[in-house]
């Protein structure tokens, strides 16, 4: 730490209670009181220095050896920086550090301790000492804080802009250059940051790397100090991530709620930080809204959720609130599922907030609504080129995170159908490559709400599709006795039609097999002749060839096991043969009574019919056979 050393005298003073007295030996003629203290001292020493004291002493002196007193309450400094001062016009050594030169030079202003009341004179002294001070992190950061208690008069004489440009400036390079930053602010000296040399105890410093070398120090300022900073590095150039998680460090500092575990009792224990109040804490929240880069991912989604939560806690302004939401929105695709559980402050009866949920989801379709507006759909980053990443990636994790939402939340008795159903027809349908999370959600809501009418449970399960639901979901819908009777049909609808379209690809593909191999099985060599590679090519092709038979076998077994589920709900419902009779669902023809052997199983039209078939015409749909 920087250090000026004045005078050459020895202590010529004195504390007495709450009096400081000369023992130069001759009585005191001029008795200076600021606040409690009372300064017994000599005219001469002061005139002779100050040009505000000449003045008050020419005025209130009425004699020679008359002594007189004055008051000085408005001094910058208070008691403190006076008795430097006094000890400097007389000559008394003394030492100005990066803690005191501030209030002494404000002192010393107010004053007027010119050089024209004396060369070398206490302004032009602490002005040159300010700017050794203002050379290094650390010292800047002392002084800084020292301007708090005399900011007025540090404004006016322009310290704290010097401090708060020293600070941005050093914060955007390199802090080898500069001094490391301070370390063990909270403990000064511990054994943790003492280490032996020669037997003699020092102090360690911790090295810091990174561009986060800076935050902690920071955090000591207060917010207006601290904001003032944080808008003269951001003028400077540095990177948005940067600033932003310096007001991250700075918010969980100074918000106890920000922390998980935490509360207003005992978030600050262990921590010699006083607890700000409530109304403290929001104007803070609000402001460090405000200071946070107005750049999509320069936060955490997580970090803005938590600010969000403390926000609706310490009930701050709703344009605050609307803020953060949309901020949130912007980069939704990054929060995870505990992210979006976010407890219900309002008088809503759900447990949590679905509503906030919502209206971040409004915010992401429009950020991406714009963005597909403001970029054409044939224009490609070159990065989505390298690693092939989809473009509809971030939509697609949306989505998957709201199916999630709602089947956690799904269970609460008090989530009304209408607030289901809007989130869950927020999401478009190009967003859901599959609908088994949404299937999930439906089934968990039907659960645990039994009394829903027939009707509801068929609006509901029209948001998803059957067709995109995987094999394991229809499988599991087949058996689900919580559905309507009209879903169950066309999950199993359209399990056939793709068991259909599988044995028909497989027939395929064998028919192009077989043909790519002629009857003498020598691929067109003369005959005697033998392909060096022709055993090989045979062998590959048998085995293929079985591979093809066991498939199309397991593909006969999964049809006789959908007859038999079909057969099942024929016998479970009552008014089945009525149902089947409006929709046309009838049987047609029978087959696989008898299972082909291995080598007589050939991709023809004959071996296709022998397959049994099951007709389902569905409203809306065409007779597939």
């Amino acid at each position: 730490m920087a250090l000026l050393r004045l005078g050459s005298k020895s202590e010529a003073f004195h504390r007495e209670g709450h009096s400081w007295i000369c023992t130069a030996g001759l009585p005191s003629d001029v008795n200076i009181n600021i606040g409690e203290m009372c300064f017994h001292l000599h005219k001469f020493p002061l005139l002779s220095r100050s040009g505000m004291l000449r003045k008050l002493i020419e005025e209130c002196s009425t004699g020679e050896g008359a002594s007189f007193s004055l008051r000085l309450d408005d001094l910058p400094g208070g008691a403190k920086a006076f008795e430097l001062i006094s000890k400097f016009c007389y000559g008394v050594r003394i030492e100005l550090t990066a803690h005191n030169v501030v209030s002494v030079r404000c002192a010393a202003d107010y004053l007027e301790m010119t050089d024209d009341y004396g060369d070398g004179n206490l302004v032009s002294e602490t002005e040159s000492f300010l700017d050794e001070v203002l050379s290094t992190w650390a010292d800047s950061i002392r002084a800084l804080e020292a301007c708090e208690e005399v900011m007025s008069y540090a404004e006016e004489l322009h310290i704290v802009s010097r401090c708060i440009d020293s600070l941005a400036m050093k914060a955007c390079e390199d802090p080898s250059l500069y001094g490391w930053p301070l370390a063990g602010r909270e403990s000064k000296q511990s054994p943790e940051n003492t280490a032996l040399w020669n037997g003699i105890s020092t102090p360690t410093r911790t090295k810091s790397t990174g561009e986060n070398w800076w935050y902690e120090d920071v955090t000591f300022l207060s917010l207006p100090i601290y904001k003032r900073l944080i808008l003269a590095i951001e003028l400077r150039g540095m990177r948005p991530e940067s600033i932003a998680a310096s007001v991250v460090h700075y918010a969980r500092r100074y918000l106890p709620l920000m922390n998980r575990q935490s509360s207003f009792r005992d978030a600050n224990q262990g921590k010699n930080i006083p607890k700000p109040s409530e109304a403290d804490q929001r104007a803070l929240l609000e402001e460090i809204v405000g200071l946070i880069p107005n750049k999509k991912g320069v936060t955490s989604s997580k970090f803005l959720i938590r600010l969000l939560r403390t926000a609706m806690v310490l009930h701050a302004s709703p344009s605050c609130r609307e803020n953060l939401e949309k901020r949130v929105g912007a980069q939704l695709d990054q929060a995870s599922l505990t992210d979006l559980l976010i407890p219900n402050m309002s008088y809503s009866e759900t447990l949590y907030d679905i509503d906030c949920v919502q209206r971040i989801l409004d915010h992401f379709l429009l950020a991406e609504q714009a963005s597909a507006v403001a970029t054409p759909a044939n224009i490609v980053e070159e990065g989505q080129l390298v690693d092939g990443s989809d473009i509809l990636g971030p939509m697609t994790m949306v989505a998957c995170l709201i199916d999630e939402f709602l089947a956690e939340v799904a269970a609460d008795v008090n989530f009304k159908l209408a607030k289901f159903e809007t989130l869950a027809a927020s999401i478009p349908d190009y967003a859901r490559p599959l609908d088994d999370g949404l299937y999930q959600a439906i089934d968990v809501y039907l659960k645990a709400h039994p009394w829903i009418t027939d009707v509801e449970r068929e609006q509901l399960c029209r948001l998803m599709d059957c067709q995109k639901l995987s094999i394991e979901a229809s499988t599991h819908a087949a058996q689900n006795e919580r559905l309507p009777l009209r879903v169950i049909v066309q999950v199993l609808f359209f399990e056939q039609l793709r068991l259909r379209t599988s044995i028909s690809g497989w027939f395929f593909v064998s028919d192009n097999l077989e043909n790519s191999v002629k009857p003498n099985g020598n691929l067109g060599l003369k005959e005697g002749e033998s392909h060096p590679i022709g055993s090989a090519e045979h062998g590959a092709t048998n085995d293929g060839e079985d591979d093809m038979k066991h498939r199309v076998s397991e593909l006969e077994k999964d049809c006789s096991s959908m007859k038999e589920e079909i057969q099942k709900l024929v016998k479970t419902k009552r008014r089945w043969k009525n149902f089947t009779r409006r929709l046309g669902f009838r049987k047609s023809q029978s087959c696989c009574s008898k299972r082909s052997k291995p080598s007589d199983l050939r991709a023809t039209p004959s071996s296709q019919q022998n397959c049994e078939n099951i007709e389902v015409v569905v409203p809306g749909t065409l007779k597939v056979n």
